[in-house]
């Protein structure tokens, strides 16, 4: 797959099958317009994503979409929300960018879609435009858990309450954190349990501060943890984001690793305790969770 930041480096003169949006999530919806442009592939159309970058906080990170969408479509384009963009006509944007730079053959778009400026254009602009410049339209239906449309909104909520198994259900994966072990206070060491540490990436969302069952990826292989996320308020007062887990099996040496893990079941807020013993005896009904939620 090809992995551009920026339009004005798009450089093929093939025929494309083109999907747009924000894509911060790749949930269930969004993989049915990524399935739509795959299937214009036997056309002879590239299926290319473009992806508008709105730099806020966003359930997956730059490199995770990526990840995700390696060897499902031909090229995957991060297109920066400039002001440039912010200001460009509808028109000006399906004849400069989708017919001059990406050769569109197929539009696919969600009914929501909007663009231009101010959201002058969407997907019914689309059509008025599509015989003129020669392209198709396709809009495809939203995507229901239940009577609910998926939505990252939806996710966002679902992960606010610590509601991971929600979340995976509407995204059609596990949510998931990857990080470098960094060093901490070495706490969890002294008290009998020692943790590893990894920082979100990017701007990458947290759960629900609190505990978790999770599971936890080192050197490829998986291993069952209880975490904490959040800002650890007993033992600091940095308020910095954390997520802190314990791995059950695993006695090697895991700093500067790159680890991932996967959020299971929430168990309980994050808490500020009067003293570290109290903080220790909570701990210790976590781990007893982790190891009856995993049937250790």
């Amino acid at each position: 797959m090809q992995y551009i930041t920026g339009i004005e480096s798009y450089d093929s003169a093939e025929r494309t099958a083109v999907t747009l949006g924000k894509f911060d999530g790749l949930h269930r919806g969004h993989q049915k317009l990524v399935d739509k442009i795959r299937e214009y592939e036997k056309e002879g159309c590239r299926s290319v994503l473009c992806a508008f970058d709105m730099e806020r906080d966003s359930l997956l990170t730059h490199e995770e979409r990526r990840a995700k969408l390696e060897g499902q479509i031909d090229c995957l384009i991060r297109y920066p929300f400039t002001p440039e963009l912010r200001m460009m006509e509808a028109e000006d944007f399906i004849r400069e960018i989708l017919c001059k730079k990406l050769h569109a053959a197929h539009v696919v778009v969600g009914t929501d879609f909007t663009f231009g400026y101010q959201k002058r254009g969407n997907a019914e602009f689309l059509r008025k435009y599509a015989e003129e410049y020669g392209y198709a339209v396709d809009v495809i239906e939203k995507e229901k858990y239940g009577d609910r449309v998926i939505s990252s909104s939806y996710i966002r909520e679902a992960l606010e309450v610590g509601n991971v198994r929600l979340a995976e259900r509407l995204l059609g994966y596990p949510y998931e954190m990857t990080g470098i072990v960094e060093h901490g206070r070495q706490l969890g060491r002294t008290l009998g349990f020692p943790t590893m540490n990894i920082e979100p990436r990017g701007r990458k969302i947290l759960p629900r501060f609190g505990v978790y069952a999770c599971r936890v990826k080192i050197e490829g292989k998986w291993y069952p943890g209880i975490g904490n996320a959040g800002i650890k308020p007993t033992v600091t007062e940095e308020h910095k984001k954390l997520l802190e887990v314990y791995v059950y099996g695993y006695e090697g040496d895991a700093y500067g690793e790159e680890i991932t893990v996967r959020f299971c079941e929430f168990e309980r807020p994050e808490t500020k305790f009067s003293n570290v013993e109290e903080l220790k005896k909570h701990v210790m009904n976590d781990m007893d969770f982790g190891r009856k939620y995993f049937g250790l």
